[in-house]
């Protein structure tokens, strides 16, 4: 099974570098102004290829090497050691490699739908690498990398915490220091192009079979069950997110039913590897659910201008199927039984691993916006930011 296994996390690879480019940089760009699309996939697409970089000189090395039970060591840095031979678990280690840059390449694109149409492209670049390194290659090697979540126990299949909660909070915290866009919460304009909004989750949605089901790190039943469940998760909160905007507003919209599959892909992304498909329904329908509600308590209580629902959607959803991880992967409620802890401890444990992650997120986020705030600045001025982005900093025009 080695070459099925290597040809589907190739696939898989492939799969996870498409939800962000185009996938997420379409859906992104769809839910802003038209003069902000530039903008929006610039930003996706720099972010990739720095992040490619970073993950290649000491990314992948702090996240992967070492015995630590906070952070890897630097024996793995530009690859060094690792050939066409050496491997990691049953895959070759250039092939992990890549799938988990991948990993690496979203999780700081997904931060830019906080702060869309009023950020200097410059603390984009800065925050995003400095983030890459102080946040995610810590959070990572402390889940997936053997650290200390890792040895209590922790259940995070494809990312709750280390892709989902700490995107969410990164985009909370950025968000708030960076301020409000002009005229909000009441005078924002809506999305310019729902239809590349629906391009870009229908984007997603597929790449997403590989990022849920290529964290088997196998060809075997559990990936297939992980695509399973993952599937049915995000039909659900879509028709679930849908329904529930058709009875508040009295229109379904293609943006709603499309965020709402987004919300359901994010919850179900911790629990994919563990429960069955009634877990399934339950994690769809309580995403569909709470992520709505969380949207209009984040911008209209906490009035924090969280431009395009990061942290409702991704953070929330994150710390959601984490904490259902623990009830739903039991064979009960038909999950694959495959903690061996007992519910109880379980979602202790990964309640300890929401805290954990949630806090250094925020405090390392809070410092490195701090700094890149005193130093080159954070904002666009007024003008830039109402000519739009793609004309006042990147020269373009995304119509014509």
């Amino acid at each position: 099974m080695v070459g099925a296994d290597t040809a589907w996390i190739l696939t898989s690879t492939a799969l996870v570098l498409l939800m962000t480019l185009p996938g997420l940089a379409l859906f992104y760009g769809g839910l802003v102004r038209a003069t902000n699309i530039i903008s929006v996939i610039i930003q996706c697409f720099a972010i990739a290829c720095l992040a490619s970089i970073i993950w290649l000189i000491a990314g992948y090395s702090l996240s992967f090497s070492g015995s630590g039970a906070y952070i890897g060591d630097l024996s793995k840095v530009f690859l060094s050691g690792v050939g066409t031979a050496t491997e990691a678990g049953n895959l070759p280690e250039n092939v992990f490699f890549m799938f988990q840059m991948t990993f690496a390449i979203i999780t700081p694109a997904l931060v830019v739908g906080a702060f869309v149409e009023r950020i200097k492209f410059s603390a984009v670049l800065w925050i995003s690498g400095l983030w890459l390194i102080l946040v995610y290659a810590p959070v990572t090697h402390w889940i997936w990398g053997g650290g200390w979540l890792a040895q209590m126990g922790i259940q995070d299949f494809a990312g709750g915490l280390v892709v989902h909660l700490n995107c969410g909070m990164a985009a909370l915290v950025i968000a708030k220091m960076l301020g409000s866009r002009k005229g909000f919460p009441n005078d924002v304009r809506p999305p310019h192009s729902p239809v590349l909004v629906f391009v870009g989750a229908a984007m997603l949605w597929v790449g997403w079979f590989g990022f849920n089901g290529g964290s088997a790190l196998a060809a075997d039943g559990v990936a297939g069950m992980a695509i399973t469940v993952t599937h049915i998760s995000a039909a659900t909160a879509a028709l679930t997110w849908m329904f529930i905007e058709w009875m508040s507003h009295g229109k379904p919209t293609l943006v709603g039913i499309a965020t709402g599959a987004i919300a359901g892909l994010a919850t179900i992304t911790p629990a994919s590897g563990f429960v069955g498909p009634i877990g399934a329904l339950i994690i769809g329908f309580l995403a569909g659910v709470i992520c709505y509600k969380m949207c209009s308590i984040i911008k209209n209580q906490w009035n924090i201008d969280d431009a395009l629902d990061v942290m409702a959607v991704h953070g929330v959803g994150g710390v959601l199927g984490i904490l259902l991880t623990a009830p739903l992967g039991t064979l009960a409620f038909g999950g694959l039984g495959l903690s061996d802890q007992s519910v109880g401890n379980q979602f202790i444990t990964q309640f300890i691993g929401v805290i954990a992650v949630g806090l250094w997120c925020l405090i390392i986020t809070w410092l490195i916006t701090l700094v890149v705030k005193k130093t080159i600045g954070l904002r666009v001025n007024d003008d830039e930011e109402t000519e739009g982005l793609d004309t006042s900093i990147h020269g373009e025009k995304g119509y014509n």
